[in-house]
Protein backbone atom coordinates (compact mmCIF):
# COMPACT_ATOMS: atom_id res chain seq x y z
CA UNK A 1 0.00 0.00 0.00
CA UNK A 2 1.03 3.57 -0.35
CA UNK A 3 2.01 5.32 2.26
CA UNK A 4 0.16 8.53 3.45
CA UNK A 5 1.33 11.49 2.76
CA UNK A 6 2.10 14.04 5.23
CA UNK A 7 1.88 18.16 4.24
CA UNK A 8 3.12 19.92 7.75
CA UNK A 9 5.87 18.11 10.30
CA UNK A 10 4.92 17.37 13.48
CA UNK A 11 6.67 18.50 16.43
CA UNK A 12 8.78 15.23 17.94
CA UNK A 13 10.00 15.31 20.66
CA UNK A 14 12.04 12.09 22.21
CA UNK A 15 12.83 11.32 25.81
CA UNK A 16 14.49 9.55 28.16
CA UNK A 17 14.97 5.68 29.51
CA UNK A 18 12.52 3.02 28.45
CA UNK A 19 9.70 5.22 26.95
CA UNK A 20 13.04 6.15 24.57
CA UNK A 21 13.40 3.12 23.89
CA UNK A 22 9.44 1.91 22.97
CA UNK A 23 9.29 5.48 21.29
CA UNK A 24 11.48 4.01 18.58
CA UNK A 25 9.64 0.52 18.40
CA UNK A 26 6.22 2.23 18.31
CA UNK A 27 7.92 4.01 15.41
CA UNK A 28 9.72 1.72 13.43
CA UNK A 29 6.57 -0.96 13.53
CA UNK A 30 3.86 1.08 13.56
CA UNK A 31 4.08 4.53 11.96
CA UNK A 32 7.16 4.36 9.68
CA UNK A 33 5.51 0.81 7.10
CA UNK A 34 2.22 3.24 6.83
CA UNK A 35 2.91 6.85 6.77
CA UNK A 36 5.22 9.21 4.96
CA UNK A 37 6.31 10.46 8.48
CA UNK A 38 6.81 14.10 8.52
CA UNK A 39 8.56 15.65 12.01
CA UNK A 40 10.57 18.21 13.39
CA UNK A 41 12.72 16.28 16.43
CA UNK A 42 14.09 17.42 19.16
CA UNK A 43 15.68 15.40 21.56
CA UNK A 44 14.94 16.20 25.15
CA UNK A 45 16.47 13.10 26.71
CA UNK A 46 18.42 14.23 29.71
CA UNK A 47 22.31 14.07 28.45
CA UNK A 48 20.97 16.69 25.58
CA UNK A 49 19.23 18.99 27.38
CA UNK A 50 22.17 18.73 29.68
CA UNK A 51 24.37 19.20 26.50
CA UNK A 52 22.53 22.59 25.53
CA UNK A 53 21.59 23.84 28.66
CA UNK A 54 18.12 22.88 28.21
CA UNK A 55 17.58 25.52 25.40
CA UNK A 56 16.33 22.33 23.34
CA UNK A 57 13.47 22.19 25.82
CA UNK A 58 12.95 25.88 24.93
CA UNK A 59 13.17 25.34 21.12
CA UNK A 60 10.96 22.47 20.89
CA UNK A 61 8.01 24.37 22.56
CA UNK A 62 8.84 27.28 20.08
CA UNK A 63 8.16 24.69 17.45
CA UNK A 64 5.24 23.79 18.38
CA UNK A 65 3.95 27.25 18.30
CA UNK A 66 5.23 27.35 14.41
CA UNK A 67 3.19 24.08 13.76
CA UNK A 68 0.46 23.56 16.18
CA UNK A 69 0.62 20.08 17.10
CA UNK A 70 3.81 18.01 18.98
CA UNK A 71 4.01 14.54 20.31
CA UNK A 72 6.32 14.02 23.26
CA UNK A 73 7.91 10.68 24.76
CA UNK A 74 8.32 11.03 28.56
CA UNK A 75 11.55 12.95 29.93
CA UNK A 76 13.61 12.66 33.38
CA UNK A 77 12.99 15.53 35.60
CA UNK A 78 16.07 15.59 37.75
CA UNK A 79 17.02 15.06 41.42
CA UNK A 80 19.71 15.22 43.11
CA UNK A 81 20.18 11.40 42.23
CA UNK A 82 19.92 12.17 38.44
CA UNK A 83 22.72 15.22 39.07
CA UNK A 84 25.10 12.82 40.08
CA UNK A 85 23.93 9.63 37.65
CA UNK A 86 23.75 11.67 34.34
CA UNK A 87 26.87 14.40 35.57
CA UNK A 88 24.65 17.19 35.39
CA UNK A 89 25.58 21.01 34.88
CA UNK A 90 22.42 21.98 37.36
CA UNK A 91 19.35 20.71 38.48
CA UNK A 92 17.31 21.15 35.04
CA UNK A 93 13.33 21.86 35.94
CA UNK A 94 11.07 19.34 34.20
CA UNK A 95 10.96 19.37 30.40
CA UNK A 96 6.84 19.48 30.97
CA UNK A 97 6.93 22.65 32.75
CA UNK A 98 8.97 24.21 30.32
CA UNK A 99 6.60 23.76 27.79
CA UNK A 100 3.41 24.45 29.65
CA UNK A 101 4.90 27.84 30.33
CA UNK A 102 5.93 28.44 27.14
CA UNK A 103 2.49 27.24 25.78
CA UNK A 104 0.14 28.88 28.29
CA UNK A 105 -1.57 25.34 28.33
CA UNK A 106 -3.87 23.31 30.23
CA UNK A 107 -3.36 19.57 30.68
CA UNK A 108 -6.05 17.21 29.93
CA UNK A 109 -6.11 13.73 31.15
CA UNK A 110 -7.96 11.10 30.80
CA UNK A 111 -7.70 6.95 30.80
CA UNK A 112 -7.73 4.62 28.14
CA UNK A 113 -10.70 2.46 28.87
CA UNK A 114 -10.42 -1.19 27.27
CA UNK A 115 -12.92 -4.39 28.04
CA UNK A 116 -11.34 -6.83 29.96
CA UNK A 117 -10.00 -3.89 32.60
CA UNK A 118 -12.63 -2.73 34.37
CA UNK A 119 -12.42 0.59 36.62
CA UNK A 120 -12.85 -0.07 39.95
CA UNK A 121 -15.26 2.34 40.51
CA UNK A 122 -17.68 0.35 38.49
CA UNK A 123 -20.04 2.91 37.77
CA UNK A 124 -17.70 4.79 35.65
CA UNK A 125 -19.21 3.83 31.99
CA UNK A 126 -17.07 6.24 30.29
CA UNK A 127 -13.62 7.86 30.44
CA UNK A 128 -13.21 11.25 33.01
CA UNK A 129 -11.18 13.69 31.67
CA UNK A 130 -9.00 15.69 34.17
CA UNK A 131 -8.04 19.14 33.26
CA UNK A 132 -5.25 20.58 35.45
CA UNK A 133 -4.15 23.95 35.39
CA UNK A 134 -0.27 24.08 34.97
CA UNK A 135 0.78 27.35 36.37
CA UNK A 136 1.41 28.21 40.14
CA UNK A 137 -0.10 27.35 43.25
CA UNK A 138 2.03 25.10 45.52
CA UNK A 139 4.46 24.30 42.30
CA UNK A 140 5.81 27.90 41.96
CA UNK A 141 5.76 28.29 46.12
CA UNK A 142 8.11 30.27 48.35
CA UNK A 143 8.75 28.56 51.88
CA UNK A 144 10.54 29.54 54.78
CA UNK A 145 11.55 27.32 57.98
CA UNK A 146 10.74 29.78 60.78
CA UNK A 147 13.10 29.36 63.34
CA UNK A 148 11.06 30.44 66.55
CA UNK A 149 8.92 33.23 67.91
CA UNK A 150 8.37 36.05 65.86
CA UNK A 151 5.69 38.04 63.18
CA UNK A 152 4.87 36.47 59.57
CA UNK A 153 3.34 38.38 57.24
CA UNK A 154 1.97 38.89 53.70
CA UNK A 155 3.40 41.87 52.01
CA UNK A 156 2.58 43.55 48.41
CA UNK A 157 4.67 46.34 47.13
CA UNK A 158 3.00 48.17 44.01
CA UNK A 159 4.68 49.87 41.45
CA UNK A 160 3.58 53.51 43.03
CA UNK A 161 5.38 52.42 46.50
CA UNK A 162 2.16 51.78 48.47
CA UNK A 163 1.79 48.92 50.87
CA UNK A 164 -0.82 45.75 50.95
CA UNK A 165 0.45 43.95 54.50
CA UNK A 166 -1.27 41.56 56.39
CA UNK A 167 -0.20 39.17 59.07
CA UNK A 168 -0.35 35.70 58.55
CA UNK A 169 0.44 34.42 61.97
CA UNK A 170 2.40 35.39 65.47
CA UNK A 171 4.80 32.31 65.92
CA UNK A 172 5.14 31.45 69.38
CA UNK A 173 7.51 28.74 68.39
CA UNK A 174 9.64 27.34 65.02
CA UNK A 175 6.95 26.38 62.65
CA UNK A 176 6.91 26.70 58.26
CA UNK A 177 5.11 29.62 55.97
CA UNK A 178 4.72 28.73 52.43
CA UNK A 179 3.65 31.95 50.10
CA UNK A 180 1.83 30.70 46.20
CA UNK A 181 0.69 33.06 43.58
CA UNK A 182 -1.16 32.81 40.51
CA UNK A 183 -2.28 35.42 37.63
CA UNK A 184 -5.39 36.29 36.53
CA UNK A 185 -4.14 36.27 32.89
CA UNK A 186 -3.50 32.55 33.40
CA UNK A 187 -5.91 31.82 35.45
CA UNK A 188 -8.36 33.20 32.38
CA UNK A 189 -6.35 31.23 29.49
CA UNK A 190 -7.21 27.99 31.93
CA UNK A 191 -10.68 29.22 31.38
CA UNK A 192 -10.53 29.10 27.51
CA UNK A 193 -8.78 26.38 27.45
CA UNK A 194 -11.30 24.34 28.99
CA UNK A 195 -14.42 25.42 27.49
CA UNK A 196 -12.74 25.22 23.87
CA UNK A 197 -11.77 21.87 24.90
CA UNK A 198 -15.54 20.87 26.18
CA UNK A 199 -16.48 22.64 22.73
CA UNK A 200 -14.22 20.31 20.73
CA UNK A 201 -14.82 16.93 22.60
CA UNK A 202 -18.61 17.79 23.16
CA UNK A 203 -18.49 16.66 26.51
CA UNK A 204 -19.88 18.45 29.54
CA UNK A 205 -17.24 20.76 31.79
CA UNK A 206 -17.12 20.89 35.63
CA UNK A 207 -14.84 22.78 37.38
CA UNK A 208 -14.77 22.71 41.63
CA UNK A 209 -12.47 24.58 44.11
CA UNK A 210 -12.52 25.57 47.70
CA UNK A 211 -13.71 29.30 47.36
CA UNK A 212 -15.68 28.59 51.10
CA UNK A 213 -12.76 28.64 52.25
CA UNK A 214 -10.54 30.74 50.39
CA UNK A 215 -12.62 33.30 50.00
CA UNK A 216 -10.02 35.73 47.67
CA UNK A 217 -7.35 33.15 46.02
CA UNK A 218 -10.02 30.15 45.05
CA UNK A 219 -13.23 32.71 44.44
CA UNK A 220 -10.89 34.66 41.63
CA UNK A 221 -10.70 31.52 39.96
CA UNK A 222 -14.72 30.99 40.36
CA UNK A 223 -15.15 34.37 39.12
CA UNK A 224 -12.94 34.59 36.50
CA UNK A 225 -14.53 31.02 34.78
CA UNK A 226 -17.97 32.47 35.16
CA UNK A 227 -17.63 35.79 33.76
CA UNK A 228 -15.32 34.59 30.70
CA UNK A 229 -18.26 31.61 30.23
CA UNK A 230 -21.20 34.12 30.26
CA UNK A 231 -19.69 35.96 28.09
CA UNK A 232 -17.96 33.93 25.67
CA UNK A 233 -18.97 30.77 25.94
CA UNK A 234 -22.75 29.93 27.09
CA UNK A 235 -24.62 30.43 23.92
CA UNK A 236 -21.95 27.88 22.21
CA UNK A 237 -22.71 25.57 24.87
CA UNK A 238 -26.03 25.87 24.93
CA UNK A 239 -25.51 25.10 20.65
CA UNK A 240 -23.71 21.78 21.29
CA UNK A 241 -26.05 20.38 24.25
CA UNK A 242 -23.36 20.66 27.33
CA UNK A 243 -23.44 22.08 30.04
CA UNK A 244 -20.55 24.47 32.26
CA UNK A 245 -21.23 24.21 35.93
CA UNK A 246 -19.20 25.08 39.05
CA UNK A 247 -19.28 23.48 42.85
CA UNK A 248 -17.27 22.89 45.46
CA UNK A 249 -13.89 20.33 45.55
CA UNK A 250 -15.50 17.97 48.14
CA UNK A 251 -18.89 18.39 46.48
CA UNK A 252 -17.44 17.13 43.32
CA UNK A 253 -15.10 14.45 44.83
CA UNK A 254 -18.48 13.00 45.60
CA UNK A 255 -20.42 13.65 42.83
CA UNK A 256 -17.66 11.89 40.74
CA UNK A 257 -17.44 8.58 42.63
CA UNK A 258 -21.38 8.26 41.67
CA UNK A 259 -21.10 9.07 37.66
CA UNK A 260 -20.86 7.70 34.71
CA UNK A 261 -18.68 9.48 33.25
CA UNK A 262 -18.12 11.27 29.82
CA UNK A 263 -17.52 14.85 31.17
CA UNK A 264 -14.37 17.15 31.87
CA UNK A 265 -13.58 17.87 35.37
CA UNK A 266 -11.21 20.98 35.61
CA UNK A 267 -8.99 21.49 38.56
CA UNK A 268 -6.35 23.68 39.95
CA UNK A 269 -3.28 22.86 39.99
CA UNK A 270 -2.43 20.32 42.88
CA UNK A 271 -6.28 19.22 42.72
CA UNK A 272 -5.43 18.16 39.28
CA UNK A 273 -2.21 16.87 39.86
CA UNK A 274 -3.75 14.41 42.06
CA UNK A 275 -7.13 13.66 41.09
CA UNK A 276 -5.56 12.69 37.40
CA UNK A 277 -3.52 9.67 39.45
CA UNK A 278 -6.81 8.73 41.51
CA UNK A 279 -8.73 8.43 37.98
CA UNK A 280 -6.05 6.69 36.31
CA UNK A 281 -4.93 4.56 39.06
CA UNK A 282 -8.63 3.59 39.55
CA UNK A 283 -8.72 2.56 35.89
CA UNK A 284 -6.52 0.26 35.73
CA UNK A 285 -2.73 1.46 35.15
CA UNK A 286 -0.72 4.81 34.85
CA UNK A 287 0.39 3.40 31.60
CA UNK A 288 -3.72 3.56 30.42
CA UNK A 289 -3.43 7.16 30.88
CA UNK A 290 -3.25 9.91 27.54
CA UNK A 291 -2.44 13.52 28.46
CA UNK A 292 -2.54 16.32 26.01
CA UNK A 293 -1.31 19.81 26.81
CA UNK A 294 -3.90 22.37 25.03
CA UNK A 295 -2.57 26.36 24.62
CA UNK A 296 -5.82 29.10 24.23
CA UNK A 297 -5.13 29.50 20.96
CA UNK A 298 -5.47 25.99 19.96
CA UNK A 299 -1.91 23.95 20.05
CA UNK A 300 -1.93 21.11 20.68
CA UNK A 301 1.03 18.94 22.70
CA UNK A 302 0.18 14.87 22.95
CA UNK A 303 1.93 12.41 25.56
CA UNK A 304 1.48 9.94 28.24
CA UNK A 305 0.89 10.67 31.48
CA UNK A 306 3.07 8.46 33.22
CA UNK A 307 7.20 8.82 33.78
CA UNK A 308 10.11 6.88 31.85
CA UNK A 309 9.53 3.43 33.79
CA UNK A 310 13.43 3.73 34.83
CA UNK A 311 13.12 0.15 36.62
CA UNK A 312 12.33 -1.57 33.32
CA UNK A 313 14.90 0.77 31.64
CA UNK A 314 18.28 -0.55 34.29
CA UNK A 315 16.41 -4.27 33.26
CA UNK A 316 16.75 -3.34 29.29
CA UNK A 317 20.36 -2.36 30.21
CA UNK A 318 21.22 -5.40 31.60
CA UNK A 319 19.54 -7.38 28.57
CA UNK A 320 16.99 -8.78 30.84
CA UNK A 321 13.17 -8.96 29.32
CA UNK A 322 10.77 -6.49 30.37
CA UNK A 323 7.11 -6.30 29.80
CA UNK A 324 6.63 -2.49 30.09
CA UNK A 325 2.75 -0.91 28.32
CA UNK A 326 3.30 0.86 25.48
CA UNK A 327 -0.44 2.00 25.14
CA UNK A 328 -0.58 5.43 26.39
CA UNK A 329 2.66 6.44 24.01
CA UNK A 330 0.77 4.66 21.13
CA UNK A 331 -2.13 6.89 21.87
CA UNK A 332 0.16 10.27 22.20
CA UNK A 333 1.23 9.16 18.61
CA UNK A 334 -2.73 8.61 17.22
CA UNK A 335 -3.63 12.24 19.01
CA UNK A 336 -1.08 13.69 17.34
CA UNK A 337 -1.32 12.51 13.96
CA UNK A 338 -5.38 12.93 14.12
CA UNK A 339 -5.52 16.22 15.07
CA UNK A 340 -2.57 17.03 12.45
CA UNK A 341 -4.64 15.06 9.93
CA UNK A 342 -7.61 17.85 11.45
CA UNK A 343 -5.65 20.78 11.00
CA UNK A 344 -4.41 19.72 7.53
CA UNK A 345 -7.80 18.04 6.35
CA UNK A 346 -5.77 14.75 5.55
CA UNK A 347 -9.26 12.51 6.46
CA UNK A 348 -6.85 9.45 5.60
CA UNK A 349 -4.20 10.45 8.50
CA UNK A 350 -7.41 10.63 11.20
CA UNK A 351 -8.54 7.22 9.42
CA UNK A 352 -5.37 5.91 10.30
CA UNK A 353 -5.18 6.85 13.61
CA UNK A 354 -8.51 5.96 14.93
CA UNK A 355 -7.41 2.04 13.37
CA UNK A 356 -4.09 2.22 14.97
CA UNK A 357 -6.12 2.73 18.74
CA UNK A 358 -8.48 0.39 17.26
CA UNK A 359 -5.97 -2.28 16.77
CA UNK A 360 -4.38 -1.24 19.96
CA UNK A 361 -7.41 -2.03 21.73
CA UNK A 362 -8.61 -4.96 20.08
CA UNK A 363 -5.05 -6.69 20.92
CA UNK A 364 -6.22 -6.10 24.49
CA UNK A 365 -9.06 -7.94 24.04
CA UNK A 366 -8.11 -10.84 22.65
CA UNK A 367 -6.48 -11.28 25.35
CA UNK A 368 -2.52 -10.15 24.34
CA UNK A 369 -0.87 -7.75 26.63
CA UNK A 370 1.93 -6.62 29.06
CA UNK A 371 2.42 -7.62 32.44
CA UNK A 372 0.58 -4.97 33.79
CA UNK A 373 -2.39 -5.62 32.43
CA UNK A 374 -2.42 -9.85 32.75
CA UNK A 375 -2.38 -8.66 36.67
CA UNK A 376 -5.60 -6.55 37.06
CA UNK A 377 -7.48 -7.95 33.89
CA UNK A 378 -10.89 -9.91 34.01
CA UNK A 379 -10.31 -11.62 30.76
CA UNK A 380 -9.22 -15.37 31.14
CA UNK A 381 -6.36 -17.48 29.73
CA UNK A 382 -4.64 -14.09 28.38
CA UNK A 383 -0.99 -13.99 26.74
CA UNK A 384 1.94 -11.66 28.34
CA UNK A 385 3.85 -10.51 25.76
CA UNK A 386 7.38 -8.25 26.65
CA UNK A 387 7.65 -4.75 25.46
CA UNK A 388 8.51 -5.43 21.80
CA UNK A 389 6.32 -8.55 21.27
CA UNK A 390 3.33 -6.56 22.47
CA UNK A 391 4.08 -3.91 19.71
CA UNK A 392 4.30 -6.45 17.11
CA UNK A 393 1.00 -7.96 18.42
CA UNK A 394 -0.67 -4.49 17.09
CA UNK A 395 1.26 -4.10 14.06
CA UNK A 396 -0.23 -7.56 13.13
CA UNK A 397 -4.12 -6.00 14.09
CA UNK A 398 -3.03 -2.97 12.69
CA UNK A 399 -2.43 -4.68 9.52
CA UNK A 400 -5.45 -6.68 9.43
CA UNK A 401 -7.48 -3.30 10.35
CA UNK A 402 -5.85 -1.67 7.14
CA UNK A 403 -6.01 -4.25 4.97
Amino acid sequence: MDKIKMTTPLVEMDGDEMTRILWQMIKDELLLPFIDLKTEYYDLGLEYRNQTNDQVTIDSAEATKKYGVAVKCATITPNAARMTEYDLKEMWKSPNGTIRAALDGTVFRAPIQVKGIEPCVKNWEKPITLARHAYGDVYKNTEIKVPGPGKAELVFTGEDGKEIRQTIMDFDGPGIIQGIHNKDKSIESFARACFNYALDTKQDLWFATKDTISKIYDHNFKDIFQDIFDKEYKEKFDAAGIEYFYTLIDDAVARVMKAKGGFIWACKNYDGDVMSDMVSSACGSLAMMTSVLVSPSGVYEYEAAHGTVQRHYYKHLKGEETSTNSVATIFAWTGALRKRGEMDGIQELQDFADKLEKATLGTIESGKMTKDLALITSLENVTVLNSEGFIKAVRESLEQELA
